[in-house]
């Protein structure tokens, strides 16, 4: 499927839409998920909770979305959160100096490179504004922070650019109050900005967005000595090595040296585990090394999770190895102490984050979900029954004939227990159709056979398969088939 086919889905089947599109001043970069979009996200945070928060027992909180400037200060943002960019001598526009150079010349400079290496490649290569074909000015760094100002005297504080800062600086108190032992894992989902200079593809680059970030918290001298290693020794992981992808084990990237030690591939194991489960195929996925130049500012080492997509290669999770970078840094700028007891010894610890980029996460399950039955004449929706906005459509076969009151009736029987959609007009073909579209694995269709013998047809969304199932019955198959794995 192309970018434009799971576009046209969305906006047609309520997964999103831009946001305030009625009005010409709008703002790039902001988007709003409709009915169908909110109950796949709300699904997938739950999938994401089953499959890592609860699994690893880890602990997690809900964080303020505005930050004191000394939080930034000491996490490093005010001085290096920045991408670089170019502005027009003639028109003045400014254009993400990377993107640019890759769109003209195919050339990819990590955004993290020194400002001379666009300047050398721009002039080089002859790179000119696209909107008028003027020289640009030298390459300089643009802050994506969005400052606001507090109370009536403006004094100034950030929107947080990730949901992390909040779970470092809380830690001391979350450690204690949770009588925490090492490792442990703090969770928190939300919404993060950033200012973006070039937002674009929907979901793909937006200035307001949502996280589902973890931070694992360990002991740096027991990286290699994780007993639940043996959980995810034989999940099997796809990493790229150097130009070439491999598909290894965990035991096996740990044993090459692939992955530094069990610690990480414990939680690399934990990611593709879950990410098998919400549909993705992967067979199109990676978890690539960054390089210095790529990596952030806080990383040590670094690997993105990436899937391939009609657009490329997504990053849908940030794996940061960030070492006691912003426990150290806290604790320096506030003069408060992050130290914790790990059995006899005291320890700063470090940290693993799990950055996962939700609404990317959307567009790839979309992507990979959608399909076109041409046989049949149908776009198909086929999310996993767990995940589906949708669990069950109702219909009433005619509106006649008693028949509308039977439907009302199975619907209120089973609406408060799954997601329903009652529909009674229109032909049952059309009807069908649109619950395809939105991913709908069953549909139920009440008939006069129905005011017989109550019983009703249910028909499988992928297979088109029908078949007849008493009403007594629904409750039990709808659960087994919609349960979580």
């Amino acid at each position: 499927m192309t970018y434009d086919d799971v576009m046209k889905l969305a906006l047609e089947r309520g997964f999103y839409f831009p946001s305030s599109e009625i009005y010409a001043d709008a703002q790039a970069g902001f988007w709003e998920y409709g009915p169908s979009g909110v109950s796949l996200k709300n699904k997938f945070l739950e999938l994401w909770r089953r499959e890592l928060v609860r699994r690893d027992k880890m602990i997690e909180i809900d964080g303020s979305q505005i930050m004191a400037k000394s939080v930034f200060d000491a996490s490093g943002h005010l001085a290096s959160f920045a991408d670089p960019i170019v502005r027009c001598k003639k028109c003045k526009s400014t254009h993400r100096a990377d993107k640019i150079i890759v769109e003209v010349s195919q050339i990819e400079i990590p955004e993290s490179a020194d400002l001379d290496e666009f300047d050398k490649i721009i002039v080089e290569k002859n790179i000119k504004c696209p909107k008028c074909n003027g020289d640009f000015e030298n390459a300089k760094k643009f802050n994506m922070m969005f400052e606001i100002g507090i109370g009536p005297e403006g004094e100034s504080a950030f929107l947080r650019p990730e949901t992390c800062q909040s779970i470092f600086v809380d830690f001391p108190r979350i450690f204690k109050t949770m009588r925490g032992k090492l490792p442990l894992g703090i969770a928190q989902t939300g919404k993060s900005f950033r200012n973006e200079i070039a937002p674009r593809q929907s979901l793909l680059r937006l200035r307001e967005f949502y996280q589902a970030e973890i931070e694992v918290f360990c002991n740096p001298a027991k990286l290699s000595d994780l007993g639940k290693f043996s959980e995810i020794k034989d999940t099997k992981i796809r990493i790229q090595i150097d130009d070439e992808i491999k598909s290894m084990t965990c035991k096996e990237a740990v044993d090459s040296q692939t992955i530094p030690n069990e610690f990480v591939a414990y939680y690399l194991g934990l990611l593709a585990e879950f990410y098998e489960k919400t549909g993705i195929n992967m067979e199109k996925s990676r978890f690539r090394k960054l390089g210095d130049k790529e990596k952030a500012f806080y990383a040590e080492v670094a690997f993105d999770f990436e899937v391939e997509t009609a657009v490329g290669w997504l990053e849908l999770v940030a794996c940061n190895y960030r070492a006691d970078y912003d426990l150290n840094s806290h604790s320096d700028k506030s003069k408060e102490k992050f130290e914790v007891m790990d059995g006899d010894e005291k320890v700063l610890p470090h940290v693993f984050e799990l950055s996962m980029g939700i609404d990317r996460s959307m567009y790839t399950i979309l992507e990979h979900s959608l399909r076109e039955d041409k046989e049949n004449e149908r776009m198909v929706l086929s999310l996993k029954p767990y995940l589906s906005p949708i669990h069950v459509g109702v219909l009433s076969l005619v509106k006649k004939d008693g028949l509308a009151e039977k439907t009302d009736e199975v619907y209120l029987n089973i609406k408060r227990k799954y997601d329903v959609f009652l529909d009674h007009s229109g032909a049952i073909g059309r009807r069908y159709r649109r619950l395809d579209e939105v991913g709908a694995p069953y549909a139920i269709t009440i008939d006069h056979q129905t005011l017989d013998d109550d019983t009703v047809t249910i028909r499988m969304r992928d297979s088109m398969e029908q078949s007849r199932i008493k009403i007594s019955e629904l409750d039990e198959k709808l659960s087994k088939e919609t349960a979580f794995p």
